[in-house]
C-alpha cells in the first residue's frame, strides 16, 4: 500500500501576520541526542535559519525576528560562546550577498557593543550593506534581553523628561514603543518557539502582549518550511480579540 505525503495546508497570502518572531530553541539538545557537540547543533540551527528567512521572503512576510543570543547566554561555557560568535560571523559573511540580492534589510535588536570586535565589525558591515533594502526586515536579537530593553527605554524617557522634552502626560504606549529596538515596526502577530518549551525566556516582553503563540515540539534544527506554513495556518484560523469579548 502506498501512502501519499500529507500536503501542507494552504495559507491565505492576503491574511499574513505583519511580524513573526521566532525563539530558536533546542540546538544543543538536538546535538546531544545524536551524541554530537553542542556547536554542531548550533551550526545545524543556522542552516535552518537560512531556510526560514528565504521561505519567509517567498511567502511575503514583511518582518521576521529571531532570538539568536540573549544577555543570559554569556553565562554559557567560554568555548560555546566563542563558537557562537564564530558561527555568527560565518553566517554574515556567507549569506550577506543573497540577503542583499533579495532586498532584505538586516536589523539588530540588542546591544552589539558587548560583542567581540571581530564579530561586531562583521555585523556592522551587514547593517551598512542592507540598510536601504525595503522588502523585508530580518531582525536578529543579539545580546538581547527583554527586561534590559525596557530598562533602556525607561532611562531614555527619563532623560527626555529631565531635559523638558517630554512631559509625564505624554508617556504612553506609543512613546515607550518608540524607544524599543523595534521602533517603527508592528508588534509580532505570531511568536513561534521550538523544542516544546512554553515560555518567553525574556524575549520581546513588551511587544508580544497580544501575539498568538505556536509551540513546536521539535528542536530548531528540525524546523522547516512546512512547519512554518503550518504555524501560519494556525495563526490564520484563530480569533484574535485583543481583550474584547
Amino acid at each position: 500500500m502506498m501512502f501519499r505525503k500529507k500536503k501542507s495546508p494552504e495559507i491565505d497570502l492576503t491574511n499574513l501576520p505583519k511580524h513573526v518572531a521566532f525563539i530558536m530553541d533546542g540546538n544543543g539538545r538536538w546535538a546531544k541526542r545524536r551524541g554530537l557537540p553542542r556547536l554542531v547543533g548550533h551550526n545545524a540551527g543556522t542552516e535552518t535559519l537560512k531556510k526560514i528567512v528565504m521561505e519567509s521572503k517567498k511567502i511575503g512576510l514583511e518582518n521576521i525576528s529571531f532570538y539568536a543570543f540573549s544577555t543570559e547566554n554569556w553565562k554559557r561555557p567560554e568555548e560555546e560562546v566563542n563558537g557562537l560568535m564564530e558561527i555568527l560571523v560565518k553566517f554574515m559573511k556567507s549569506e550577506i550577498d543573497e540577503i542583499h540580492e533579495n532586498h532584505i534589510k538586516i536589523n539588530i535588536l540588542g546591544d552589539i557593543d558587548a560583542l567581540p570586535d571581530y564579530a561586531k565589525k562583521v555585523v556592522e558591515e551587514a547593517l551598512e550593506i542592507t540598510k536601504d533594502n525595503r522588502e523585508m526586515n530580518f531582525n536578529i536579537a543579539l545580546n538581547y534581553g527583554g527586561r534590559d530593553e525596557l530598562v533602556r527605554a525607561a532611562r531614555e524617557i527619563a532623560k527626555a523628561c529631565s531635559a523638558g522634552d517630554v512631559t509625564l502626560d505624554e508617556i504612553d504606549d506609543k512613546l515607550i514603543s518608540n524607544h524599543l529596538y523595534t521602533k517603527g515596526m508592528p508588534d509580532p502577530d505570531l511568536l513561534i518557539r521550538t523544542s516544546g518549551e512554553q515560555r518567553l525566556s525574556n524575549f520581546m516582553l513588551w511587544q508580544v502582549a497580544y501575539s498568538e503563540f505556536v509551540f513546536d515540539k521539535g528542536y530548531w534544527p528540525d524546523f522547516n518550511e512546512e512547519k512554518l506554513r503550518n504555524a501560519l495556518y494556525q495563526y490564520q484560523n484563530r480569533n484574535r480579540r485583543y481583550g474584547a469579548v
